[in-house]
C-alpha cells in the first residue's frame, strides 16, 4: 500500500522502538501511555496555535 519511504518512524525511532520491545509487557504500557500522553499534548497545542 505505501512505499517504504512514504511512511514510517526514522531510523532513530527504530532503534528506540527496538529497545522498547525487550521490555516486559508492563514497561512497554507505561511507555505506551506516556507517549500517547505527549502525543495528545503536542497536538493540543499545535491546534490551539491554528485557532
Amino acid at each position: 500500500m505505501f512505499e517504504e519511504s512514504e511512511r514510517g518512524p526514522g531510523e532513530r525511532m527504530k532503534l528506540l522502538f527496538e529497545a522498547v520491545e525487550r521490555l516486559s509487557e508492563e514497561e512497554q504500557q507505561i511507555i505506551r501511555e506516556l507517549l500517547e500522553g505527549m502525543i495528545v499534548k503536542y497536538e493540543a497545542r499545535r491546534w490551539t496555535k491554528t485557532i
